[in-house]
């Protein structure tokens, strides 16, 4: 009976999720079935389509409807041709949908279907379809419309990283259609976006033959992409070549290369270009600023951002939340609580209150330092402002206060998080720590609640999470209790890992609970039929894990203990060396 309470929240959940909105369900069926009656007739489909009351405007029926399609990719793109005059925007989901339903296709849909579709779904489309429904598409539309199309297509295809294709496509439509600057900045970004500079330069070489001037954009995009492959010298030598011909960087130009620098560390050269930039008489921007100030933060180099952000207020720029973000790292680094504190009251008198980043991190930093109720404090703060939590702060919240000790507190934390729906497979590790937690400190009833709140809730729950569980109950030694909920697992049609599995008979075997056992293998051994897996492969996989797990954490650990050791003994070193130092300046 309380193996069946348990498992019905779980059902009631996922029959809530599967039924959705009734009526839009029922529409979209009822536009499947119109699709499969008349699709070999467009004419009639469309008439239809049209006197059935079906709203084409709607993003949320098209998505509905290509769903209900699935593999039938030439109903999904029939549906998708009647409602797009209509459509303002199909949704990002729907985009998906229609690449796959265009994969599917055995060939190429007719241009009368391709014509509506947007260049939004190249970036979705499968590497080996890219290229015939560029050409399909451009096809399909009138002549007039070809060069800002392909203009369209060839950004599309550089920003989805597919470049190769681009130039292709570029292959293909040469010499009908004419490339200008804007075409070849696309190639360029391509290029140098995925750090295939040799390729970027045979572009420029393109560029200089179709006598194709550079401007300020395509010197920067090179500009930026030696920068992130480390080539600054390179880089420092475009930037005097752009002074050659006549068009000298700008603030995008300088700031690039502060960037660089700034995230290799080499904050006194950034120093450096930022001095040549106001003396050359470009006036450096919020951006500019901000990448200065992130790159002392990021050096540890505090009180120097500290300048540049004053040089910032004095010079009436616009500083963001954005720019902060650098100093509250750096001072989580140092563990300095009140200095977070401080900056915070100054954002809120420069009328930039703080955000949930900022929040974060100074939350994080007063769990780290046990100030729970200043964390606390914290989060009611920013709750009555106009911030809500996400994911991210409840994780941070939980994980928090676990770490003190505030267990019951955390608990309170949690079930907030999975009464706001926000509870989700990455936070899978915050769940182990919590019931690992309250298991360990004897609050079984509590962690019971816990998980009974996840289930009523209807969050999502996989095999990993009924393992967390499970594993918790049984690591102290709250065997039938674990084995318990394995069979509400299994209720769930959830098949256990096979080192769960093997853990659990190991586990009912000392207590000579052979009742259990034979009901969890009889259901496990059912479930690795319908699987098509072995049971006899299952069970062996099961016990050589739980024979190699422990071995492989001990060899961790191991590890761990060697690098500890080496560092100290490095450091120990380190301190003699300092000693030595100190008595030759004493002595002489």
């Amino acid at each position: 009976m309380r193996r069946l309470l348990l498992s019905a929240p779980l059902r009631r959940g996922l029959s809530i999720t599967a039924a959705g909105d009734p009526s839009l369900a029922s529409s979209a069926e009822h536009a499947y079935r119109l699709l499969r009656r008349h699709h070999s007739d467009p004419q009639k489909l469309a008439a239809a389509l049209s006197a059935s009351g079906l709203d084409p405007s709607s993003p949320h029926l098209l998505d509905a409807v290509l769903r209900r399609c699935g593999a039938a990719s030439s109903l999904a793109l029939h549906f998708f041709h009647w409602c797009s005059p209509s459509l303002p925007s199909p949704l990002p989901s729907s985009l998906a949908l229609l690449a796959k339903s265009f994969s599917r296709a055995s060939s190429a849909p007719p241009p009368s279907l391709l014509a509506p579709l947007p260049s939004q779904l190249l970036r979705r489309l499968p590497q080996p379809r890219l290229l015939p429904f560029a050409l399909s598409l451009i096809s399909a539309r009138p002549d007039h419309d070809h060069p800002a199309l392909f203009l369209s297509l060839l950004e599309s295809l550089s920003k989805a990283g597919h470049v190769a294709t681009a130039e292709q496509l570029v292959e293909e439509l040469q010499p009908r259609l004419p490339l200008s600057l804007r075409h070849y900045t696309a190639l360029l970004y391509g290029w140098c976006r995925q750090g295939k500079l040799d390729e970027a330069k045979h572009v420029l070489v393109r560029m200089k033959a179709a006598d194709v001037a550079l401007d300020v954009v395509a010197f920067n995009t090179l500009l930026a992409g030696f920068v992130a492959d480390g080539r600054f010298e390179d880089a420092f030598e475009l930037a005097r070549e752009m002074e050659r011909r006549g068009c000298p960087p700008n603030a995008v130009s300088y700031t690039t290369l502060m960037q660089g620098l700034g995230a290799r560390g080499r904050v006194d050269e950034a120093m450096r270009v930022f001095v040549e930039m106001r003396r050359k008489g470009c006036a450096p921007d919020a951006v500019t600023y901000g990448t200065l100030v992130s790159a002392f933060c990021k050096a540890g180099k505090i009180s120097q951002g500290y300048e540049f952000l004053d040089a910032m207020s004095r010079e009436g720029l616009r500083v963001d939340a954005a720019v902060y973000h650098g100093f509250y790292v750096a001072h989580e680094k140092k563990e300095q609580l009140e200095e977070c504190l401080e900056l915070m009251e100054r954002m809120r008198e420069c009328r930039c209150p703080p955000d949930l980043k900022v929040y974060n991190v100074v939350i994080r930093l007063a769990c780290k330092l046990g100030e729970t109720k200043q964390a606390m404090a914290l989060w009611n703060e920013m709750e009555n402002g106009s911030l809500s939590p996400g994911v991210d702060t409840f994780a941070i919240m939980v994980s928090g206060l676990v770490g003190q000790g505030a267990l019951i507190e955390a608990c309170s934390y949690f079930k907030d998080m999975a009464g706001r729906g926000l509870f989700v497979a990455p936070q899978y590790g915050v769940l182990k720590d919590l019931l690992n937690a309250l298991v360990r400190d004897e609050k079984l009833e509590l962690a019971k609640d816990v998980w009974e709140c996840i289930v009523s809730k209807g969050c999502e729950l996989n095999v990993s999470a009924w393992t967390i569980w499970i594993h918790s109950l049984y690591a102290k030694k709250h065997v039938k209790e674990a084995c318990l909920y394995c069979l509400d697992m299994l209720e769930a049609g959830l098949m256990p890992q096979p080192d769960t599995f093997a853990k659990l008979m190991k586990g009912l075997k000392k207590l000579y609970n052979r009742h259990i056992a034979a009901e969890i293998t009889e259901k496990v051994r059912k479930m690795a039929e319908e699987r098509h897996v072995s049971f006899k492969m299952y069970k062996r996989r099961g016990v050589r894990d739980l024979e190699e797990k422990p071995k492989a954490k001990r060899r961790r650990g191991q590890k761990k203990s060697r690098r500890r050791q080496s560092g100290h003994g490095q450091s120990n070193r380190n301190a003699d060396l300092l000693d030595a130092s100190d008595d030759e300046e004493f002595s002489s």
